[in-house]
């Protein structure tokens, strides 16, 4: 049987909860389109999310990784495409470091890109009537860092075992609507249950496309 390590993060940045973990949680042993579900929580912390993070790859041996992190102010679920070796910190991280424009991984590509199918997700969920979008950007917090670092970790890993490639990306989720409430009526959330429920449409997804698709529904070759 397969298996799909799902990670997200501790709370950050003063809050009290967070929306990835939360989402996240109820997966935990679970099958979905015949894979078994493991799930970690990882620190919101540069370097630190990462050392967890190997941690659970080498300990789950996936054959898939979804990361899932906050994005605090957008509207919907927010497929990932891109990773930037960049950490580039506008507040403090939940031990009070940050950096400034320095590499993820040092000598690493400038970037990578998400290897789950982006586009066949958002379809998915689109026509399950749940907002997402391909997103363009990670950020540069401890999100991009843990999907570039990801990234960087399978790519690496790949290169030496072609006959058994593991793909891997990362998903942002919405405020919860207590989070929301807290910092503007306006401010936009997605209920935890909508987002657990789009994660499992994302790992359906990705166990049925191997390749991703293109806007008119074909595969990319």
């Amino acid at each position: 049987m397969k298996t799909i390590l799902v990670t997200a993060f501790e709370p950050f940045g003063g809050e009290t909860i967070n929306p990835s973990w939360e989402a996240v949680r109820p997966l935990q042993g679970g099958q979905i389109a015949g894979a078994k579900i493991d799930v970690c929580q990882l620190p919101c912390v540069f370097d630190a999310s990462l050392e967890h993070l190997y941690t659970a790859i080498e300990r789950v041996k996936p054959e898939v990784v979804i990361a899932v992190g906050e994005a605090g102010g957008r509207p919907n679920i927010s497929v990932e495409r891109i990773a930037i070796n960049i950490n580039d910190a506008r507040i403090p991280d939940n031990v009070g470091k940050q950096p400034i424009d320095t590499p993820v991984i040092t000598g690493g590509s400038a970037a990578y890109f998400s290897t789950l199918p982006i586009k066949a997700i958002v379809n998915a969920l689109n026509a399950a009537g749940i907002p997402a979008t391909v997103s363009q950007t990670a950020g540069t917090f401890v999100c991009n860092h843990v999907m570039y670092g990801l990234l960087h970790y399978l790519h690496q890993r790949n290169l030496h075992q072609p006959a058994s490639v593991v793909r891997g990306g990362f998903i942002h989720v919405p405020y919860l609507p207590e989070q929301a409430a807290r910092h503007s009526g306006t401010t936009p959330s997605m209920a935890a249950e909508m987002m657990t429920a789009a994660l499992k449409i994302a790992i359906e997804s990705t166990c049925k496309n191997e390749k991703d698709i293109t806007a008119t529904g074909g595969a990319i070759s």
